[in-house]
């Protein structure tokens, strides 16, 4: 038995037990597969971030849910930086980070704000029924086309594949219920991790969105304030020409209200489809060392 720091940090807000929390291990170098998906399971995040040494970039990093290990999460990683920021362990500026989609660009700036680039999008239409999306996401079929008279049902990919699905209003987000059986074999068939649904009827007039994302086939059925798809969906509306105008230079999603975990994430896109980057800030609520089982051996019990 041996014993690891472990936090949790509340990323893309600055209060307490709001915006998403995510686990955080400073020092995971030497732990197995097998003991980082027990601790994620024991914190109990959506994703816990585990940070180890790297040859390619400043860190390395991995991220586990409760059960399975996914590719990218961006919430984990605007928390892991903002605890190594606080804990005097980064300098604000510029670091890298090897992720299992590759080496990304991380900023931090001098009030603690971090900044993750993300890759460069892929996005794609998806030929799926409004009366299915409804079904599986407990929406109204109307409420969904009268949303896509311009934006239509696609997968939009910066790291993490989302099936981005516009909806009219806000009532419309708030009222839903999904069957997460049903959202998960809908994102399995499209090639996707989950579905992000929004709406432009925003509760902050600052705010260009709200969004709610359901992430069930990694076993968050309802992930609070999501970096990866926000950037995805950023990449979305830039790519279908979502807005009268340019889109503009940084966008506000806001998220996570109907579920009691309030945050904004603040959305950059690259020009000419260029790699999306998201940042927000981030609270420390629980630090601890936390007991690490052995690794498990390959004994073979026989009768």
């Amino acid at each position: 038995m041996t014993e690891r720091r472990a936090l949790l940090v509340d990323a893309f807000t600055d209060d307490p037990c709001a915006g998403n929390a995510a686990g955080v291990v400073p020092e995971a170098d030497g732990l197995t597969d097998d003991q980082m998906q027990a601790i994620a399971a024991e914190l109990g995040a959506s994703e816990t971030a585990f940070l180890r040494p790297s040859d390619d970039a400043d860190r390395r990093i991995r991220y586990f849910t409760p059960t399975t290990e996914v590719d990218l999460c961006g919430h984990a990683t605007i928390a892991s930086h903002a605890h190594l920021f606080a804990d005097g362990a980064v300098d604000a500026g510029e670091h890298t980070l090897e992720t299992n989609v590759g080496v990304l660009d991380i900023e931090v700036t001098e009030d603690g704000t971090v900044w993750m680039t993300q890759n460069a999008p892929e996005i794609r239409e998806v030929d799926v029924p409004y009366e299915r999306v409804a079904e599986a996401t407990g929406t109204d079929a109307a409420a969904l086309r009268g949303a896509s008279d311009d934006l239509p049902l696609a997968v939009a990919d910066t790291g993490l594949p989302f099936l981005v699905v516009p909806i009219t209003y806000l009532s419309d987000l708030g009222d839903a219920d999904p069957d997460f059986g049903a959202v998960e074999a809908l994102a399995d068939d499209v090639g996707a991790a989950g579905v992000y649904m929004f709406s432009f009827d925003a509760l902050d007039r600052d705010s260009t969105l709200h969004g709610r994302a359901w992430v069930p086939g990694a076993g968050v059925d309802e992930d609070p304030v999501t970096g990866t798809a926000s950037g995805a969906a950023g990449a979305y509306l830039d790519h279908f020409g979502a807005f009268d105008d340019d889109t503009p230079e940084e966008m506000v999603f806001e998220q996570g209200h109907f579920v009691d975990r309030p945050g904004r994430v603040r959305v950059r896109v690259g020009g000419d489809g260029g790699a999306p980057t998201v940042g927000g800030t981030a609270v420390e609520t629980l630090d601890g060392d936390l007991s690490v089982p052995d690794p498990e051996t390959d004994d073979i019990l026989e009768a």
